[in-house]
């Protein structure tokens, strides 16, 4: 059975039985909300060691071949204008299609989340090496850094290190496969995660507050994952299909969206880039760190739509031509420091806006704390999406990509 159709079978199990958990039972809810909890780590548990041992060997063959910075600069213009192009789009459309007013329903936050740009800095580099490896696992730019200051040293003496490269290179095939297990039975394990996100989802729909903002961002959502990214394919030399190439995605879109966090869907993404779309495994660890670290718009252009809604809800001047520009400049800035946030990007790149905009709208933020769940899931499958389309692009016009057919697709 494809791992598509696991996932989707599991997905729509999990929300049935979400649906049909009492709402007045807090024993079954509060059962459901520790399974999610342990579905996610298994979802999230070979991510760092996958990432780790492929990216050291996959950036000590990119520098045996003096492909690695091509590849690295490639990959951060596509980035960049991906970037650009997707929150440039959420703007627009919140003033194409404005949705209605939403009613001021005031949560509770102890702790206001936030992007601490010095926090961002300071983790790239911890005071020990090996601490990239005891961490949460959720920021894994550090790895990369690792891997490549590792992948220099193996170019020292080859009569010395050649060893070394075998062992590494064997570890990541090791735990590629392993993951490749791991994505493999996620069609089970998502059946907690998507349970989860259905209980939080029947809560929110029973009053109707939110139904316009979130048919709108669903919608607008849907046709920028699965039509117009995928069109930026035929922007590009040796291009796929792109309608085939959103099928050997749609793996890692559903277990994106249900779970919320990019980490639980990276063993899938790495799983289909490879299997799927044919990209090299050398090529997908740098792309994919770097698209989980500095390219995660979608989360940023959820949360740009998201702010705008509550401006132009409670601001009696509404949002004026420039101050369109600079909310577009903070998004970009937020969207390059996401990546030490795993499962709640959107709704702390949301909280970011609000500080950075000021004028009383500070803990507005607050607002649409009830659908922050529904937020988090729609920014993570658009970044995933946004990884997926990336990559493609940079291994086609870098020759890091084979031809796969549809009907060999897992």
């Amino acid at each position: 059975m494809k791992v598509w159709i696991k996932l989707l079978i599991g997905s729509v199990l999990g929300c049935i039985l979400g649906f049909l958990v009492p709402q007045d039972s807090t024993v079954a809810a509060g059962i459901i909300e520790t399974a999610h909890g342990v579905a996610l780590n298994i979802g999230r548990y070979v991510s760092v060691p996958l990432l780790f041992f492929g990216l050291t060997i996959g950036i000590y063959e990119l520098r045996s071949t003096q492909q690695f910075w091509r590849l690295t600069v490639k990959t951060l213009l596509v980035l960049t204008a991906i970037s650009v192009l997707v929150i440039s789009l959420g703007i627009a459309v919140t003033f194409i299609f404005p949705p209605e007013r939403v009613s001021i329903i005031m949560e509770e936050q102890s702790a206001p989340p936030g992007i601490d740009p010095a926090r961002f800095f300071l983790n790239l580099f911890p005071p020990n090496m090996f601490s990239v490896f005891t961490g949460d696992g959720v920021f894994i730019f550090p790895l990369l850094i690792c891997a490549f200051f590792i992948a220099i040293g193996l170019t020292y003496d080859i009569h010395y290190t050649k060893l070394i490269i075998t062992f590494i290179d064997s570890l990541s095939r090791i735990f590629f496969h392993i993951s490749d297990f791991f994505s493999e039975i996620l069609g089970i394990v998502i059946i907690a995660v998507s349970a989860y996100w259905a209980i939080q989802y029947r809560d929110i729909i029973e009053h109707g507050t939110f139904k316009a903002v979130i048919l709108l961002l669903l919608i607008f959502s849907l046709i920028l994952g699965l039509l117009i990214l995928p069109v930026l394919l035929y922007l590009f030399r040796k291009r796929p299909n792109p309608w085939s190439a959103v099928y050997g995605m749609f793996a890692a879109a559903i277990a994106s969206f249900f779970s919320g966090d990019i980490n639980f869907s990276l063993p899938v993404l790495l799983h289909v880039l490879k299997a799927n779309l044919g990209i090299k495994r050398r090529c997908s660890s740098v792309t994919i760190t770097l698209f989980s670290t500095f390219g995660r718009c979608g989360s940023t252009m959820v949360a740009v739509i998201a702010f705008i809604v509550i401006v132009k809800s409670y601001s009696i001047f509404g949002i004026e031509a420039h101050e369109v520009f600079r909310i577009l400049a903070y998004a970009l800035g937020f969207t390059f420091l996401l990546g030490q946030h795993g499962g709640n990007a959107a709704f702390v790149c949301l909280a970011s806006l609000c500080a950075s905009y000021g004028n009383g709208f500070e803990n507005s933020f607050l607002i649409l704390k009830p659908i922050a769940f529904f937020l988090v899931a729609l920014g993570t499958f658009l970044d995933v999406m946004a990884a997926a389309v990336g990559s493609l692009i940079v291994a086609s016009i870098s020759g890091l990509r084979e031809e796969r057919t549809v009907r060999h697709f897992v």
